[in-house]
């Protein structure tokens, strides 16, 4: 297998260094070291971030090295587009950071309006493009209009900027999941078959699904909602002789919460990913991770995915991804390390011994970072997972194939969370 070519911008060892006559000039009568700071960190065709940036009191500190706030990771395309000329051909591309201060208090209920500082930019320049580590920037940088007359009235930001290779696998189920597609590697316009995969369902309990799928409010009992639940969805991920490299099964049903036509946080569907037991018998398997999905309550709608790495066979596991996906416009499914979860609650970072769980062979030469991605369909549309892997966590064909069971069950929970009170697209898609 050949990896596609992708790189990681890291910006972080943020802080900002404000002297006393700046903080008085911006605005009277208010101390800057009692304001939130925060910066918006733009590149062209990527959303834009926004972290805080902690204040640095002492003139002789620096911000911790080795923290990262926002990271873009890019492919070959989007270096491409960022070094194609703008709408005026003088103009270049660049790394954008503009810092903020938010007054404090509100007045007629508006919260107090944030003031800029000043902007850092850093142009992209052809090295970007030259697929090896370049640190572009590590220090401390003036941010006002007039930087080089004035630098020691003016406020300063510390930042640490850094390109690094990231290169990726990537595949592509050609069909919907639940109609059992082949998953191919993409390499430019090449597609090459790698795996099969097969949806099935457990013949005994179709009937009982098709009562939920079908069923309407006019017969909605306490008892008939019990009754309702979506169980036995199997995946079963085959490599190209035939041999089963990976699965994902639901381990729980999904199934409404009491009183309601939803799974609920309380009451979580789940999958058990698993891979074949390297020292067990033949056709014997191992838990790798375990998958759990509900709908989230409120207006706008969106299922919830959260992942445990089982290392060991420990039944809590490692809380290694926790994901909101929506459901009308679809979402991506990741683990990264570098990253916080939309739900806001960070990953923790992993020990050695759920570093080796990533894979079969995984050795953990690399902590943290990204490991993989999966872009999904919102319910009720054709969905074709699109998975990206990390190549240093997979040194083996077997390694890419427990992802691909995970990136099955994470499209698969998207119809399995639908309110049971709805159609689906296509019942025949999940029938045995």
């Amino acid at each position: 297998m050949d990896p596609q070519t992708f790189i990681r911008l890291s910006i972080g060892s943020l802080g900002l260094r404000v002297p006393m006559t700046a903080s008085k000039a911006i605005q009277a009568g208010e101390h800057l070291t009692s304001s939130p700071c925060s910066c918006e960190i733009r590149l062209r065709g990527f959303p834009i971030q926004t972290v805080i940036v902690p204040l640095i009191s002492s003139s002789g500190a620096n911000p911790d090295p080795h923290t990262n706030s926002a990271i873009f990771y890019l492919g070959e395309s989007d270096v491409k587009a960022l070094m194609a000329p703008g709408c005026f051909q003088s103009s270049k591309s660049c790394l954008e950071i503009t810092v903020y201060t938010q007054s404090k208090g509100s007045h007629c209920g508006i919260s107090g309006r944030k003031q800029q500082l000043g902007t850092f930019r850093l142009d992209v320049d052809p090295e970007w493009s030259e697929g090896r580590s370049v640190l572009l920037h590590n220090g401390w940088a003036a941010l006002g209009k007039n930087r080089q007359a004035k630098r020691k009235q003016e406020p300063e930001l510390h930042l640490r900027v850094k390109l690094d290779p990231d290169p990726r696998y990537v595949f592509q189920f050609e069909d919907e999941t639940a109609l059992s597609p082949l998953i191919v590697q993409l390499q430019g316009t090449i597609k090459q078959p790698i795996f099969s995969c097969k949806f099935s369902r457990e013949r005994r309990v179709s009937q009982l699904d098709l009562m939920s799928y079908w069923s309407n409010s006019d017969g909605n009992t306490d008892h008939d909602t019990e009754r309702r639940e979506r169980r036995g969805w199997r995946v079963m991920i085959h490599d190209l002789s035939g041999s089963a490299v990976a699965a994902a099964f639901m381990a729980t049903p999904f199934v409404p919460s009491t009183g309601s036509d939803r799974v609920a946080r309380s009451n979580p569907g789940a999958w058990l990913i698993l891979r074949p037991d390297p020292v067990g018998p033949p056709e014997s398997w191992h838990p790798w991770g375990r998958l759990e999905a509900w709908r989230e309550s409120g207006g706008r709608g969106s299922v919830c995915c959260r992942l445990h790495l089982l290392p060991d066979g420990q039944e809590s596991g490692v809380l290694v991804s926790e994901i909101l996906i929506n459901t009308d416009k679809g979402g991506e499914f990741f683990i990264d390390m570098d990253r916080q979860t939309p739900v806001g609650t960070p990953v923790p970072c992993m020990d050695g011994n759920s570093q080796d769980h990533l894979g079969t062979s995984f050795h953990g030469a690399v902590a943290g970072g990204f490991v993989m991605n999966c872009k999904v369909q919102g319910e009720g549309k054709s969905s074709k997972p699109l998975v990206q892997l990390a190549m240093r966590h997979v040194t083996c064909v077997e390694d890419a194939a427990i992802f691909m069971a995970l990136a099955a069950a994470v499209d698969l929970s998207i119809e399995a969370c639908r309110p049971f009170r709805r159609k689906p697209k296509k019942f025949t898609h999940f029938s045995s």
